[in-house]
C-alpha cells in the first residue's frame, strides 16, 4: 500500500450542491429559494428585531439579567457558627463527618466554613474546609485549636 492508494470509505465524504450553476445541476434557477418574496433575496433572514409580534429579542434582555444565572464553578460551603458547636463535649475532634452526625449541615457533601457568631467555652480540634478571623481567634481562646482541610 502506497500513500496514493489510500482513499475514504465509498459514502464517507458528499460532494455538496453547487446551486445556482445552470438548470443542468439541478439546483439552476432559483437554487432551491423558491420565487420571489424575502427568502428569495441575497441577505434575506431578517434581523433581531423582527420576531412575529414577539418582544424582540434585545428588548427582552433587560428584563431577565442576573436571573437564572449559576457561576460554574461556584463553591457552596455550609456555614456553621460557634453559638451551634455549644452539644460537643471538651477535646472532641469536630469535623464534617461529626457535623453531619450532629444534622448541623445543608448539605453533608459541601464544604464546611466556621464563623464567628457565639463564644466558644471548651477546648475543640477543630478540621474544617474553611474559618473566619473571629471564629479561630475565640477557638484558641478557649485552648482549642484550629486545622484547615483541603
Amino acid at each position: 500500500m502506497k500513500l496514493h492508494d489510500l482513499m475514504p470509505n465509498v459514502g464517507a465524504k458528499k460532494v455538496g450542491k453547487r446551486k445556482g450553476h445552470g438548470i443542468s445541476a439541478g439546483q439552476g434557477k432559483t437554487a432551491g429559494r423558491g420565487t420571489k418574496g424575502q427568502g428569495s433575496r441575497a441577505g434575506s433572514g431578517g434581523n433581531l428585531y423582527r420576531q412575529g409580534g414577539n418582544l424582540p429579542f434585545y428588548r427582552r434582555l433587560p428584563f431577565i439579567r442576573g436571573e437564572g444565572f449559576t457561576p460554574p464553578n461556584q463553591v457552596e460551603y455550609n456555614e456553621v457558627n460557634l453559638d451551634q458547636l455549644t452539644n460537643f463535649q471538651a477535646g472532641s475532634e469536630v469535623t464534617r463527618e461529626t457535623l453531619a452526625e450532629a444534622k448541623l449541615l445543608h448539605k453533608s457533601g459541601n464544604p464546611v466554613a466556621l464563623l464567628g457568631r457565639g463564644e466558644v467555652s471548651v477546648a475543640l480540634t477543630v478540621k474544617v474546609q474553611r474559618v473566619s478571623k473571629s471564629a479561630q481567634q475565640k477557638i484558641e481562646a478557649a485552648g482549642g485549636k484550629v486545622e484547615i482541610v483541603a
